[in-house]
């Protein structure tokens, strides 16, 4: 029915589901499923979890949505709250990942016209990066695939370099320069780590040639790779963060973060939103932060990481080639002729909802508190594919 009604978009698997609890959905024919992809991870805290029920349900009786002439008392703490936490100083909220980097570029340029005129227009990204569907950010984005003729023309002034290519960031950066986006682990392009004194170094370049340096967390963020932020990790500081996915744990969400040099570039006017922020968004946002930071729950994100990635090595199969992750950020790639898409459909047909990325890599990204429970069962069902392909 819904291929007939819908646009087709995505080349949806014939399967409909109709309620989820923990990290386990059923569809409508009561089939049960464990959750390794979390919504391609939104939802970071699984499906049902009462606080956040509770919580959207009791801010739905109060109030769902004003516009941003004004100023909702859930948006004020859940800001206040978000900017003690992360260290930034100051926060845009939007719907979309997409959203957030439209946010992140324009800072950049406005930043970059406000310190260099006309020429320092430039932002560089990383290959193999994904920054989102719309034009702007379909350019940022580092892959080729993404850019089919049927869009054009692209956006100017955008340019990329190699993720951990030192001799790259040494003459990349000049006066046109305004600013660096660094994807801090590839989601889509294959979960592809960033190393960290490379992006140290990167960070230090850009900045040293005058510009502001730019962090997409939308993926990353909110505790999906062990961490609150993903550059935490990586250490470059960066001065604007762009978020979504994970931050209301299934509620549209984004936004950036901005501090330092950037903070002041925004003026009224300059950007805006109709539903960004809204009473219900940023009630469920509490709900997500509040459980995330609390004692214990990053670390336990880290160790479950290593857990899977450490069971689906010792699996033995031949058609595992290297394993990556962060946190449940976790990339599995296929060895040639086995191809990530159709592991990606025996592991539905069995119970066990993954996605791919990249050019032949499995993804896995389950609910941030997924019991080791429903790991293990996941991971059964894992195994016996893999083995077979």
């Amino acid at each position: 029915m819904a291929s007939k009604t819908v646009v087709n978009n995505y080349g949806s698997f014939d399967v409909t589901f109709v309620k989820g609890k923990g990290s386990t959905v059923y569809d409508s024919n009561g089939k049960k499923y464990i959750d390794f992809l979390a919504g391609i991870a939104v939802n970071c805290l699984g499906h049902n979890f009462k606080p956040l029920v509770k919580a959207i349900s009791a801010q739905a009786k109060k109030q769902i949505h004003i516009c941003n002439y004004f100023v909702s008392d859930v948006g004020v703490q859940y800001a206040n709250e978000l900017l003690a936490a992360t260290g930034f100083d100051a926060v845009f909220f939007g719907n979309s990942g997409a959203e957030g980097n439209e946010a992140a570029i324009k800072v950049a340029r406005k930043y970059g016209y406000l310190n260099g005129g006309e020429k320092r227009r430039v932002i560089y990204t990383l290959e193999s990066s994904f920054h989102g569907r719309t034009l702007a950010t379909l350019t940022a984005t580092g892959q080729d695939k993404f850019h089919p003729a049927c869009f054009a023309p692209y956006v100017d002034c955008f340019k990329t370099i190699k993720a951990n290519d030192w001799e790259a960031i040494k003459t990349a950066f000049d006066d046109t320069t305004a600013a660096l986006l660094i994807e801090c682990v590839q989601g889509e392009g294959g979960v592809n780590i960033v190393d960290s004194d490379w992006a140290k170094a990167a960070a230090d370049a850009a900045r040293n040639a005058g510009a502001i340096v730019m962090a997409d967390e939308v993926q990353t963020g909110f505790g999906r790779t062990g961490t609150l932020l993903a550059s935490e990790t990586l250490g470059f500081n960066p001065d604007v963060v762009s978020f979504a996915k994970g931050a209301a744990g299934g509620v549209p969400f984004g936004g950036i973060l901005i501090r330092g040099k950037a903070a002041d570039v925004f003026k009224a006017g300059d950007h805006q939103s109709t539903f960004g922020g809204n009473p219900l968004a940023c009630a469920a946002g509490r709900v997500v932060l509040h459980e995330i930071t609390k004692p214990g729950f990053l670390e336990s994100v880290t160790e479950k990481g290593e857990y899977i990635r450490n069971q689906i090595a010792s699996f033995g199969a031949k058609c595992v080639g290297e394993i990556r992750g962060r946190g449940l950020m976790i990339g599995v790639d296929m060895i040639a002729p086995v191809k990530a898409i159709e592991v990606e459909k025996k592991l539905l047909e069995n119970g066990l909802l993954t996605s791919t990325a990249g050019s032949n890599t499995l993804r896995i990204v389950p609910p941030l508190n997924i019991s080791y429970k429903e790991i293990n069962k996941g991971l059964e069902i894992l195994k016996e594919v893999l083995l077979k392909s």
